[in-house]
């Protein structure tokens, strides 16, 4: 009997890991199939409703998405993941279209990087575009009136970055330097971007895109984001307390809408006067 027990748990766990990798894959339709699959052997498993309504919404079945996330609430009915995704959806009315096909950006871009990577609020997010994105969608980054926009892969405009690091990253891109961002969390009413430079121009040497503050300045590389494990869209496995983008909602809740260098703990703030390397 215990044996079983342990067999089926095994199962369950081996199953799960490979739901997880399908997303990690963007293969949702295979993910959405194999949760459906887990839940018929596991009916009470919160954490496959929760993945197959992270699936359901990336394939724009918001209906179905909505349904498996009421189900997860059914067997428990404080899951903040549940909750938090169906308040999204809850935005998107119930004859919402597909949302555009979004390109992922590596969850290994991800890993923070002292003066590398940095993520801000955005300004005057138009939240009827964001709140059809997910976190992880890649962004583009463009110039419009004299400020850095954040556009969607379809041209959409989602907001703008923070005036005092949109100028200095302007004038690192002049210099000559490149970055990738992509949707790293949002809600209802904010959108954060996480931002990397992927190449830094040989004039631009010593001079960093992301200065931190000398003071509570505290490194974190965020493994747990490459690894997968708090995925409040429903990617991860046996989580709660958790943001878009592997960030703790306790964290998020405590983060004004300024910069921060990437990090889940002790994040300090992004000093932009800091010139010492110029």
């Amino acid at each position: 009997m215990v044996s079983q027990a342990e067999d089926r748990t095994r199962a369950k766990r081996q199953q799960s890991e490979i739901a997880i990798q399908l997303a990690l894959q963007g293969k949702w339709e295979d993910a959405a199939r194999l949760n459906k699959q887990i839940i018929g052997l596991f009916p009470t498993d919160v954490d496959a409703y929760n993945r197959l309504g992270k699936a359901m919404t990336e394939l724009g079945r918001y209906s179905d998405a909505r349904k498996a996330y009421e189900s997860a609430l059914g067997i428990d009915s404080v899951n903040s993941i549940a909750r938090k995704n169906l308040s999204r959806l809850a935005g998107l009315g119930k004859k919402a279209e597909p949302r555009p096909a979004a390109q992922k950006l590596s969850p290994q871009m991800f890993i923070e990087e002292t003066g590398k990577t940095g993520i801000t609020s955005l300004s005057n997010p138009d939240m009827k575009v964001a709140i059809r994105m997910t976190a992880g969608d890649q962004v583009q980054l463009s110039r419009k009136n004299g400020t850095l926009a954040v556009q969607g892969v379809d041209g959409s405009h989602i907001g703008d970055i923070e005036p005092r690091l949109s100028q200095r990253l302007m004038k690192l891109m002049d210099g000559g330097n490149e970055y990738v961002a992509a949707i790293s969390s949002l809600d209802d009413k904010n959108v954060r971007v996480f931002i990397r430079e992927t190449f830094q121009d040989a004039s631009q040497t010593g001079k960093l895109s992301f200065p931190p503050m000398a003071s509570d300045f505290r490194p974190y590389v965020k493994d747990r984001l490459v690894r997968y494990e708090a995925d409040d869209d429903g990617v991860a496995e046996e989580t709660d307390e958790v943001d878009d983008w592997r960030e703790d909602e306790e964290e998020d809740s405590r983060e004004d809408s300024g910069l921060t260098d990437g990090r889940r703990s002790g994040m300090p703030n992004i000093d932009l006067d800091d010139e010492n390397e110029e």
